[in-house]
Order: structure tokens, then C-alpha cells, then sequence
């Protein structure tokens, strides 16, 4: 912490109130708003590409994905001779053509073209057929690119109880976690794939709730959950006020996601008057945080704690505002956040996290 200037006054060597009201206009004012909406702007233009050997069922995944049939589907080896794009809500998947074809080169390369575009490649194997060298080597490939890579075993509809034998098969031999899914009949998508690419790619996150109702609230609750882990490690560095602007860009940052994937045209303007309504006092709030740091030995431990609770109770309550169509009242929000905080206090006491 800064020494005070001239003619600020100090109590018993601690810091005087204005100048801790100070310290917290310049941290707010030190924070990149227009930088935090870019860059959920940008998580709308996520792609991922489906990216697999000759028919694994690529085809048949991305429309299950989008909701309708739109890549042509085929038993026929090499149906997909181009790489076919289409939206699934603001973001776009990438049906590519297999690697392998005898004379597949040129398909080949188009379906690395798109994997080489994506942020983030979802590897599809046919469990049915089992796990060839092909596939070893085209995961070490995309891994070569360095975005994140996701395997997903297809098929397992026709596996039987052979089916967690191959599976483990599969992930022993690539190094890698393998999600055994059924495209054709939706299988594990949501349960497990779905959860596995968001872990990879947080950003997938807005896309995928707001294309996916049925999904909205578990996306919401990754992107808290995701919030109060960035805002514990932040929480535990022992230097007041150098975290404030991170703890609440940090916070602003997870309400405009949670607002983007309910659909809401959210701006920062609106999640500070949100987060503001929710907590209030922010400023008594973060000054008992950047206080606790003073304690000795577990100051930083409970400012740690401070940060994770209050962020993921303001999570929690802007998922329920939103989730019932912003009709919750001010009073209702501030009872539930201040009740969230009482239980989730409790729990990190007992248990050490929120």
C-alpha cells in the first residue's frame, strides 16, 4: 500500500477512510471496460472443429449438435468431400472430411485447414471399428497445433459390454481422456462431452448455453464456478488493493457471460448496476477483503475466502435473476446473496473452499 500524501491522516498507523476510498476509485477506474466486452464479443465467434477418421460419424454428431440435418450423412466412406460450416448459435462447428482415404491427400489437407482455423478440435474416433494407428497418429498431429483437443469414442450404441473395455483401451493408448459417446443417439453429449470441451475451452461456455436451453443453467454454473476459482487465487496474494481491479473485472466479467447466455443484451454499465444491486456496500466489502490481509499468519487465507464466497454468490444470484426472466426484485436478490454468503462462509470455514 502506498504512504499517504500530504495531509492525509492516519489512526494508530492503519490507513484513514478516504484514503482507502481513494485507493478503491483508482482501482475502479484503473479497470478496461471496453476490453472486458471485447472479449465476450469474441467468445461469440468461438469455433470448433469436428475433426475425425473416414466415417466415425462427424456428420452425424454436428446435427445432432445443430438440432437438424445438414451435413450429409453416409455409410459410404468419404462422403464429406469438403469441409462444411454452418452456426450453432454464435459460434461454428466444423464438419471436416476423414483423414486416411487412400487417395484422400486434398481431403486431408482441408480437414487440417479447419482444424488449424478452430480454437479448439474435437477428435472423433469409431469405437466400432477400434482404435487404429491412424487415429494415434492424427491426435498427435492436431496436438501439434496447439489448441485444445478433445476425444470423443463414437458408436458406443453398438459396442455393447465391450463398451468401458474399449473405451479404457482407447485412453490407455493415446495418453489422452477418451468420452465414449453414441452420435446417433445423443449418448453422453450433453452428460459428458459437452462438459469436457467447456473444461477445455471455457469460452465455449456462452456459445453452447445459449444455443442449448436444456444445458443453460450447468453452462452458467461453470462460468461461476470458473469466476470463484480465479478470485481465490487472486484473494491470496498478500498485497492490499493491487487485486481490486481483477477481483471485479473478474466479477463483471462472469455476469456479462451468465447475461450472454440467457440472450441478454447486457453491457458493463448494466452488470456493475446488477452486481451493485446484488451486494451492495462494495466498497465496505472489498475493504473488509484488502483488511483481512492485515491478520497475521491466516490473513491470507481469509481474504482468499472473502473473494470466492462473495463472487460466487454473486454468480449464483444473477444465474437465478436471469434464469427467472429478470423478474426477481432488488429485495430478493439482496436476501438470497446475503444468505448464499452465510452459508457459503460456513462452509469455507469447515472445509477451506466455497
Amino acid at each position: 500500500m502506498r504512504n499517504p500524501p500530504p495531509g492525509q491522516q492516519t489512526q494508530g498507523g492503519k490507513v484513514s477512510l478516504p484514503l482507502i476510498l481513494d485507493d478503491l476509485r483508482n482501482a475502479l477506474r484503473s479497470i478496461d471496460y471496453a476490453q472486458i466486452e471485447s472479449d465476450i464479443q469474441r467468445e461469440a465467434q468461438t469455433r470448433l472443429a469436428i475433426v475425425g477418421p473416414v466415417n466415425a460419424g462427424k456428420s452425424t454428431l454436428f446435427n445432432t449438435l445443430e438440432g437438424k440435418d445438414t451435413a450429409e450423412v453416409s455409410p459410404i466412406p468419404g462422403t464429406t468431400k469438403v469441409a462444411q460450416e454452418r452456426a450453432v448459435g454464435p459460434f461454428v462447428l466444423v464438419d471436416t472430411p476423414g483423414f486416411g482415404e487412400v487417395a484422400g491427400t486434398d481431403r486431408a489437407n482441408i480437414a487440417a485447414d479447419a482444424a488449424t482455423k478452430a480454437n479448439a478440435v474435437l477428435l472423433l474416433i469409431d469405437g466400432s471399428a477400434g482404435l487404429r494407428q491412424g487415429d494415434a497418429d492424427l491426435l498427435r498431429y492436431l496436438q501439434g497445433l496447439g489448441r485444445p483437443v478433445v476425444v470423443a469414442l463414437n458408436k458406443i450404441d453398438l459396442l455393447g459390454r465391450d463398451m468401458q473395455r474399449v473405451t479404457d483401451d482407447a485412453a490407455i493408448r493415446l495418453g489422452v481422456p477418451v468420452y465414449p459417446i453414441s452420435a446417433k443417439k445423443g449418448t453422453n453429449i450433453a452428460e459428458k462431452l459437452i462438459p469436457a470441451l467447456v473444461d477445455a475451452l471455457p469460452e465455449l461456455a456462452v456459445a453452447l448455453g445459449r444455443e442449448l436451453p436444456s444445458i443453460r443453467r450447468s453452462m452458467a454454473n461453470k462460468v461461476i464456478a470458473q469466476s470463484a476459482a480465479v478470485n481465490t487465487a487472486v484473494g491470496a496474494q498478500p498485497i492490499p488493493f493491487i487485486d481490486i481491479p481483477v477481483l471485479i473485472s473478474t466479477q463483471i466479467r462472469m455476469v456479462l457471460r451468465i447475461a450472454a447466455i440467457y440472450g441478454e443484451p447486457f453491457n458493463v454499465h448494466h452488470a456493475r448496476e446488477l452486481i451493485g444491486t446484488i451486494a451492495g456496500g462494495l466498497a465496505f466489502r472489498y475493504m473488509a477483503q484488502q483488511g483481512a490481509r492485515l491478520v497475521p499468519a491466516a490473513g491470507w487465507a481469509i481474504s482468499a475466502g472473502i473473494a470466492a464466497v462473495g463472487t460466487f454468490a454473486i454468480g449464483r444470484v444473477a444465474l437465478e435473476y436471469f434464469d427467472s426472466g429478470k423478474r426477481m426484485s432488488r429485495r430478493q436478490m439482496r436476501d438470497m446473496y446475503k444468505n448464499m454468503l452465510k452459508r457459503d462462509r460456513a462452509t469455507f470455514e469447515k472445509d477451506g473452499a466455497p
